[in-house]
């Protein structure tokens, strides 16, 4: 049931209490009274696991945009320590091939 329809059955209700005897209208009137009110705490908790929802939807977009960019980072990097690595084992062949037209054949 939605709220309008709620509120309205209430006033209803209400008018209702009107005709009962004195004694029994203040009990009715009491059991409406906390029906209305367990409605609006409803409605406020309601509000409140929505508004939460929402933030918790922002926080994982955010967090799934972090991953992402941490991945495209850490590939990123990767590939400059290969090529780093790659330049480093030339540079050493070249160095070792240096080496052996330097000295000559050793005896």
């Amino acid at each position: 049931m939605d709220s309008k329809r709620l509120d309205e059955k209430l006033a209803q209700l209400m008018d209702e209490i009107r005709d009962l005897p004195l004694d029994e209208q203040a009990r009715v009137r009491d059991l409406a009274a906390e029906t209305k009110a367990r409605q609006e705490k409803m409605r406020q908790t309601i509000a409140d696991l929505t508004e939460s929802l929402d933030y918790l939807r922002l926080s994982v977009k955010y967090l799934v945009f972090d991953l992402e960019a941490t991945r495209r980072e850490n590939k990123y990097l990767r590939e400059m320590l290969e090529a780093l690595s790659e330049e480093q084992t030339q540079e050493g062949e070249e160095c070792e091939d240096e080496g052996d037209e330097e000295g000559g054949p050793e005896e």
